[in-house]
Parts: structure tokens; sequence; C-alpha cells
């Protein structure tokens, strides 16, 4: 059963007892990433998820891994564009340890000047390996391209020039603004008892101050139809295409999902068995979607040599045509909405899924929905509301594309007009 509890000073408290397995999961979702941001300080939310394992007034940085590491445990974070999570998995008889390491980095981390230029370092390499990496070079240069007009095309790391001016002054009031219980929520899944649980989480998090706090508003996202094109001395040509999709928690989502399995989600899927298996053309290519919680985007990527660049580039948008002008056999359709439901509920089954669902569902739409409903919207799924989210998605006008690798002479600008061309007819 899942329960939801808001404590007098505004946090939230998910909790979802599973009585048959002998783990807890825990983590605490605070609504700062990039998109919270000013641009002289783009890259501050990351920097303090980095800052918060570097030690507390009673815990070096030493101190929190073998702690957690002495009972057997895990304790990790990741910031987003839209949220930072902090996460710990433990034998639910070892939670009051993971509880008191991860309240008191939230509470008390130093954020030590030392530590700081230590860090900057540390995360100048974290920029620098993306950019060495075409394969995530190439989705970043496109993100941050289509949506460069408002922040959510900021880098989650920031730059080099927002680093450089990154003190503890800048990292302490963006802290004291964002990481307070009205921004936050606070999530619980495994075995326990929920009374002492409860309990528990008061006394620890019922105390917490809004003082400072403040409620930041993001601008809506303005996407911006891009075409960016970075020479690499690498051996293959990596490319990203990209549509504007809907938001996050758009009712075409479920829709979406089942269209974007079938057309690239997995070895079965039209793009990998055409453009891969039949053609040759390809050793790597899937799609995705990234979405917000006001827009969204439908990505493909492919990885191909520079010989072959111009034939991917043409099969892809005849993909892009086929599956919106198409009729798709309903049998294709149920067969990839039992995929995704089953993969849904085995997922489920994993404390760190529901923990996941619980926690990043209730930070970022305000609820969660039940397992229930959202098996009964995924099988309502047909051709129709597919062809409808498809003809949405797939239009010219809203067309983005990246390739990075050693483009030389490659015409990519003409090659893509050629692409509309195709999905236009």
């Amino acid at each position: 059963m899942i329960e939801v509890i808001t404590l007098d000073n505004g946090l939230k408290i998910v909790m979802e007892d599973i009585p048959y397995v002998r783990s807890i999961a825990f983590g605490i979702w605070v609504k700062t990433g990039t998109r919270y941001e000013k641009p002289e300080e783009n890259g501050v939310s990351h920097f303090i998820e980095h800052l918060m394992f570097k030690g507390t007034n009673k815990r070096s940085a030493r101190d929190i891994a073998e702690e957690m590491d002495s009972v057997g445990g895990q304790i990790n974070a990741y910031t987003t564009k839209e949220y930072t999570c902090y996460y710990t998995r433990t034998l639910d008889k070892h939670f009051d340890k993971s509880l008191d390491v991860l309240s008191d980095m939230i509470f008390n981390s130093k954020f030590d000047p030392d530590d700081i230029e230590r860090e900057k370092e540390v995360i100048q390499e974290e920029i620098e390996m993306y950019l060495d990496a075409p394969e995530e070079l190439v989705h970043d240069a496109l993100e941050e391209a289509v949506w460069r007009e408002t922040s959510l095309g900021m880098p989650i790391c920031g730059t080099f020039d927002t680093l450089k001016d990154m003190d503890r002054a800048v990292i302490k009031g963006y802290y004291d603004r964002t990481y307070r219980p009205k921004n936050a929520v606070i999530a619980v899944a495994g075995n326990f008892k929920r009374d002492e649980m409860l309990e528990k989480l008061k006394n620890v998090f019922g105390l917490w101050s809004n003082e400072k706090y403040e409620n930041i508003e993001y601008e809506t996202a303005t996407y911006m139809p891009s075409i960016i094109t970075i020479n690499k001395d690498v051996e293959q040509i990596h490319m990203c295409f990209t549509f504007k999709a809907p938001k996050r928690d758009s009712e075409r989502k479920y829709s979406m999902a089942v269209m974007n399995t079938l057309f690239g989600g997995g070895m079965s899927s039209r793009l990998f068995q055409r453009i891969r298996e039949d053609a040759g053309l390809v050793y790597s290519i899937y799609s995705y979607t990234s979405l917000y919680s006001d827009t969204g985007v439908m990505t493909v990527y492919a990885c191909t040599s520079p010989q072959k660049a111009e034939a991917v580039i043409e099969s892809v948008f005849r993909e892009f045509k086929s599956l919106r002008d198409e009729k798709l056999e309903q049998r294709i359709i149920d067969v990839t909405k039992e995929q995704i439901i089953s993969n849904y509920i085995i997922g489920s089954e994993s404390t760190a899924s529901r923990l996941n669902s619980n926690g990043g569902g209730l930070a970022l739409t305000g609820k969660i929905l039940p397992m229930e409903e959202i098996l009964e919207k995924m099988e309502t799924v047909d051709y129709e509301s597919i062809k409808e989210t498809a003809d949405e998605i797939f239009v010219a006008d809203n067309f983005s594309f990246s390739a990075v690798g050693n483009i030389g002479n490659i015409d990519f600008e003409g090659l893509i007009e050629n692409g509309k061309k195709i999905l236009c007819d």
C-alpha cells in the first residue's frame, strides 16, 4: 500500500510497505536541477550533489563510504535537469544507519572551501570525459541547441567558465534557497512497520526549516529546431535525429511509449531490424524519449561509417514516414504492449524501482498513479492513438539533427532537406 503524508513543514513523505522483501530503499528528491539555475551559476545543483559526499560536521568522506559499506549498503546520487536525488539501499535491519548517514549529509555537509577547489577539478574532468566521448557529446550538444533559449538547454555539469566562479558563497546560497522541506520529497519502500517508520522520519525531518526558501519558477521551455555538426577525429559518425514531443504528464505518454518501443526500443524494433539487420548500415541504432514537465523530445541515435552516413539518414527518414503513414498490425501493437507491461510489472518487484516510481512521481508531478491505472491506460493504446501521436511528433518543421565525427565534406543540410521531403511526400 502506498501512503503519502505531508508534515507540518510542507515535506511530503511517500511510504510503500513491501512485507515480503528483506530490504529498504530510501531516497530524498530535491527539486533543484539545471532548470532552476541562473546562467552564471550553471552547474551548482550538480556541484552540491558531489559535495554532499565530501564530509559533514561529524563524518569524513571516508566515514560515509565505510559506514555504508560496513552494513553492505548502497548509497548514491544523481542530478537531472529538474531534480537531484539521493538514495540508499540496505537490509531492513540496517535502515537506521542509512537514515542517519543520508540525513547527516543533507543537513550538515561542510561545503569546505578546500573540498570545493578539489571538486572543481573532478567536475572539469567529468566535462572533459563527456566531450571526449562522441556517443555522449552528440546527445548533449543537440539538447543544448534545441533548448538554448531557456535554462533547460544548460548542461547539468555546468561549463568551464561557470565552474571557475563557483565558490562557497554561491554554493551555500543556492543550497539555502533550495534544500528545504517545501521543495523536497522523501520516499521509502521495503519491509518496515508503518507507524514506526513514520515516527523515525518525523523525528529526523520534522524540524527541517523553510527559512531562506525561495520558490523558483523556471521559464517554459522553447524548442528551437537546430542542426549542429561537430568535427571529431574518430572512426565513425554519431548522429541524433530529434523531434519535439509531448510533455511527461501528457495523455499521449502511453501511446508514445508503445510507439517508441516498437520503433527503436530493442533488437526486435523496426529500426534495428531494417537498418541494422536487413541493410547492414549501422552497428548501433535505437530511439528514446526525453520528457520534461512542460515539453519533450523523441530521438533516434545511429552510429555508422562516414561512407554510409547518407544511406543511414535517408533510411531513418523513410522509417519516420513509414511509422507515421503505414497502418500497424494489431499483432505488433499487442506484442509491444505486453513487452512494456511485463517489464513494468517485473521492475515493480524491486524496492529500488518502487522507490524511484513513487518518489520521482510525487516530486515531478505531485501525484502517484496506481499500478492498476497505468496498466489500464497502457491496455487502451491502439493503432489510432499511435497514429495520432506519430502525426503530432513527426513534423518536418520540428526536426533537429546533430552529428559528431569525421564529417569531412558531408552535406548534412542537403541530406536533411531531402529527408524532410521524404517526410512531407
